[in-house]
């Protein structure tokens, strides 16, 4: 009786032993995937080819994150949806964070990876109305796009170059009419992203060859571009989720450097409307002008250079008053990122 006793004891403890494995790792034997809720800046579009990737290859399953991706109304609304708890994470950028931090009464909020490391910012004009390099730009007219991040670049810029501001004719206008009045000949130059408004001007209808796409990195702008940033609360609870997440999206970036053609399929498969050349396009453009730069391919992904932040807050600050002047870890945190060998790039 004894006998029959221990071993029906033995048994449901067994039993008991397996209920709770099932429990805590799940009938396949995985951890319980953990939620994080993720914003683009704006909707899909071939830029996104990163994280578009990185969820149908599966990249952020293998890392147990169950990723819900949706898209936000510009980089402010998406910095409000990280503060607020509606994300967990957000692609925004990192110049519309470091004023938002420059408020009173706002959230902690750093960037944790720099994805593009030269902002895209750009003077766009059209060669046949006699712009061909940014000197040009005096005694002609250009469409300063209101909320528009470069337009606070726009004075660095002018006075690194030479520039005087007082031979330039600037009119402040709204984003929706950028593309149509500079196609139109209404202005001769615009503010805007060299990957959106270039790229969306060739879709209109403006032959590539009467574009002179003056970027600001190349015209000694050193402000970073967009970054991906944290809820503090959540990466304080999930800090190896935030840095599961940092590891899909470097494979992300990798499959869009490495198959553009590949990812920009994905893509299509989550756009409504679109044209496949026009997103790729874009996606190139991006990857070489934004992503791959030399720094990254000495450095790797993600992170940031302290004596080149420093600089750029100096060029912020030319058209902006700061009413306390972040540091660089102020505003990064690089905690969370994979070693500096795991971020290389080929």
């Amino acid at each position: 009786m004894l006998k029959r006793s221990t071993t029906s004891l033995r048994t449901t403890f067994l039993l008991l032993i397996a209920l709770l494995g099932v429990l805590c790792f799940g009938s396949n034997g995985a951890h319980a995937a953990t939620a994080m809720r993720f914003s683009l800046d704006r909707t899909i579009d071939g830029a996104a080819a990163p994280f578009i990737a990185a969820s149908a290859k599966d990249l952020f399953r293998e890392e147990d994150l169950a990723v819900t991706i949706d898209s936000a109304n510009g980089s402010e609304d998406a910095i409000a949806r990280v503060a607020s708890g509606a994300s967990d994470i957000a692609l925004a950028d990192i110049n519309a964070l470091i004023r938002y931090r420059d408020k009173d009464h706002t959230s902690p909020i750093k960037a944790i990876f720099v994805l593009y490391n030269k902002a895209p910012y750009a003077m766009i004009a059209r060669k046949s109305r006699g712009i061909k390099s940014m000197a040009d730009l005096e005694g002609k007219t250009i469409g300063l796009v209101d909320g528009d991040p470069a337009v606070g670049l726009w004075p660095a810029v002018a006075h690194r170059n030479h520039i005087d501001l007082a031979k330039v004719k600037a009119e402040k206008i709204n984003a929706a009419v950028r593309e149509p009045m500079l196609s139109a000949g209404q202005l001769d130059a615009v503010t805007g992203f060299s990957f959106l408004s270039a790229i969306t001007l060739r879709d209109r209808g403006v032959p590539a060859n009467d574009l002179a796409i003056l970027r600001f990195a190349d015209f000694g702008c050193l402000v970073y571009g967009h970054a991906l940033i944290v809820n503090p609360a959540f990466a304080a609870k999930n800090p190896e989720a935030v840095k599961a997440f940092l590891r899909a999206t470097v494979s992300g970036v990798r499959i869009a450097i490495k198959d553009p053609e590949l990812a920009i399929d994905l893509v299509m498969t989550q756009m409504n409307n679109g044209s496949r050349s026009i997103e790729l396009a874009r996606l190139q453009a991006s990857i070489h002008d934004n992503i791959v730069t030399p720094e990254v391919k000495q450095n790797g992904l993600g992170g940031i250079e302290t004596h080149r932040f420093e600089v750029a807050l100096d060029q912020i600050a030319e058209g902006y008053t700061f009413r306390k002047r972040p540091s660089a870890t102020d505003i990064f945190d690089d905690n969370f990122l994979p070693p500096a060998d795991d971020r290389k790039i080929d």
